[in-house]
């Protein structure tokens, strides 16, 4: 097995991110976590994941793929993220009803289970990193060195992906530069069409055509390239 310190020395160094990866699952596969999935995390609590960085492994068993939607909904315990600063256990079973999720202490039993890793920096919580497996090590030493595997690896990850991320706000019309700053104050949709005197719809419409120009699926994501870019102030 790879060493800790060996990977995560080659991680901080890795200028690509297929070598990241690698290295990341070097290290996790023989403690019997062989899925990985690597995301920000947005501001809105009501989208939570901005961007998936890579997904490796069958996350839900049916070979489907893994987006930012689709992980939220299909694993709602990543939700929990927002409730704790440290890592955690988490369970999956099947019931008669269908899959259950749960946090635990110490999983145990068939299923999938696995450990989820929040990442703090300067703005706070900014993403995390699920390993999961069906075999897997839950030793108090195997956590943390995951808790730090983790935190390296997503940092690494987020500095080569948004570096490369394209940003296109500059074809934002005035309008839609008005909208979008008024959707990163924290303002509903339906307050920003009476401040505009404008409908809903023409507001839903001007937001849609945002994600398509900034090639993201999400308006926080929209924000977020908006920022980056200079177009919006933070």
């Amino acid at each position: 097995m790879t060493e800790p310190w060996d990977a995560l020395s080659l991680i901080e160094a890795g200028s690509d991110l297929a070598a990241i990866q690698q290295a990341v699952h070097d290290l996790a596969q023989p403690l019997g976590y062989d899925r990985i999935v690597v995301f920000s995390i947005t501001a809105r609590q009501d989208e939570l994941v901005e961007r998936i960085y890579w997904v490796e492994g069958d996350w839900f068993e049916t070979g489907e793929a893994v987006d930012a939607l689709t992980y939220v909904r299909r694993c709602p315990v990543t939700r929990h993220v927002l409730d704790t600063d440290q890592p955690f256990f988490w369970t999956k079973t099947y019931t008669e009803q269908g899959a259950r999720y749960r946090v635990v202490s110490v999983p145990q039993g068939s299923g999938i289970h696995g450990l989820q890793v929040p990442v703090f920096g300067h703005a706070g919580l900014e993403g995390a990193v699920s390993f999961g497996g069906e075999r897997i090590d839950a030793t108090a030493q195997t956590r943390m060195t995951l808790a730090l595997l983790g935190t390296v690896a997503f940092q690494a990850a987020r500095r080569l992906v948004e570096d490369h991320v394209p940003t296109r706000a500059s074809q934002l019309s005035a309008r839609e530069r008005e909208i979008l700053r008024w959707v990163g104050a924290g303002r509903r949709t339906a307050d920003i069409a009476s401040t505009l005197g404008l409908s809903e719809r023409t507001i839903e419409n001007h937001l849609r055509r945002i994600r398509q120009r900034l090639r993201v699926t999400t308006t926080a994501q929209a924000v977020q390239t908006a920022i980056r870019s200079g177009d919006i102030a933070p």
